[in-house]
């Protein structure tokens, strides 16, 4: 059977395959301390349980739109408006099956053969297959430790070409916890604006800042740039509704009714009582966000610093996000090998650093228990020692 060439063009997700693994392993009996997932070990709020369960009593389990429930894309651009400053309308949102789904479709409806997407690295595993799914080509640019592993303007300006028709910028990062301070978003904004190409700005661990760390959405400086930029966000990690699948994505109505399009003929409306719990975590106290990054700041200062005290290992405190990009070259060891090894001698999952372009690094995530941190680190200090 030959299958469509595009499928050979796309790279399994490493992130997916060893979290399978492990969960494979633990379902054996195995006492795997896993630091692979980007999924929060909270559970859903009640809350926002409970507006869904509300809505299924009431019957929305029918069709809706494929844009979205009207009162949840209201209430997704009032709050872009009120947190971000970002001037949308209702008509602008588009409501997805999760924050990547956003990505996905936005590809599609916007590249095409020829097309170039910058993409920095180390970057979000799935970036650049969506861009090659959509018949385009990724422009890598590296990025450096020295530099908290962000994009200068001036390496995005010598990125661009003729065919350069989108530029993925993540902050707080996915894999790094690396977050913009505004000075620097303006600073890339400017040469967007200037070169004329488009921005996606993917905003998903928004909510997830420690210390003095401030996010500022790309769109929100002037008109000239929000006209350039196509907003992507969701539930999944501010408010632990991973399996939910509902995300959003805000752009001008041209690039927001092409989405539409696609979606009308992919996966048609998000689950319709699903849509009514993202209401509810809209509109409802944001307590349980802030419970919720009370507990990774103190995760993340515990990891970074027993990470750190180990020989050979090597990594920056984030600002946001909950990963720590770990540097192993000293180990003389490359990720995949690395991560393997670790796995199946100490049963700690952690994702090779070559599924997010870099592959002198290893990703931890800290969305898990204090025991576990606990432990697995324990168990990551002796396979470094041996």
């Amino acid at each position: 059977m030959k299958l469509a060439a595009r499928v050979d063009r796309v790279s399994p997700s490493l992130t997916l395959a060893i979290s399978a693994k492990a969960k494979a392993m633990k379902a054996k009996g195995i006492d795997v301390c896993s630091f692979s997932a980007g999924e929060p070990d909270f559970p859903t709020p009640k809350h926002i349980c409970e507006a869904a369960k509300t809505a299924l009593d009431e019957g929305k389990t029918r069709y809706g739109p494929a844009v979205g429930e009207p009162k949840l894309r209201q209430a997704i651009a009032r709050k872009l408006n009120n947190d971000n400053n970002l001037n949308y309308t209702a008509e602008n949102i588009i409501v997805t099956n999760g924050g990547k789904y956003s990505l996905f479709n936005l590809m599609q409806a916007l590249i095409e053969s020829g097309d170039e997407v910058i993409i920095p690295a180390p970057y979000w595993l799935s970036y650049p297959e969506m861009v090659k799914l959509a018949q385009g080509t990724p422009v890598i640019v590296e990025t450096s430790a020295d530099n908290d592993y962000k994009i200068t303007p001036e390496q995005l300006e010598r990125a661009i070409t003729p065919q350069t028709k989108l530029f993925v910028f993540n902050s707080p990062s996915n894999p790094t916890g690396t977050v913009y301070t505004p000075a620097e978003v303006k600073a890339l904004a400017k040469v967007i604006v200037e070169q004329d190409i488009l921005v996606v700005s993917d905003e998903i661990y928004e909510k997830i800042l420690y210390d003095d760390a401030k996010h500022l959405s790309i769109g929100s400086i002037d008109a000239e740039i929000l006209s350039r930029t196509i907003t992507s966000n969701g539930f999944a990690k501010s408010h632990s509704m991973t399996g939910w699948r509902v995300g959003y994505a805000a752009a001008p109505t041209e690039i927001l009714k092409a989405m539409a399009k696609i979606q009308s003929h992919s996966t048609s409306n998000v689950c319709t009582f699903a849509q009514y719990g993202a209401i509810a975590a809209l509109e409802s106290s944001q307590e349980c966000v802030q419970k919720m990054l009370t507990a990774f700041a103190q995760r993340r200062s515990y990891m970074h610093e027993a990470i750190n005290a180990i020989p050979q290992l090597s990594c920056p405190k984030p600002d946001g996000a909950f990963y720590l990009f770990a540097d192993i070259s000293q180990t003389g060891k490359k990720s995949l090998d690395f991560c393997n090894e670790l796995l199946e001698t100490k049963q700690v999952a952690a994702i090779p650093g070559v599924a997010f372009g870099m592959d002198n690094c290893i990703r931890f995530s800290y969305a898990t228990d204090m025991e576990t941190i606990k432990e697995g680190i324990k168990r990551l200090a002796e396979f470094v020692a041996r």
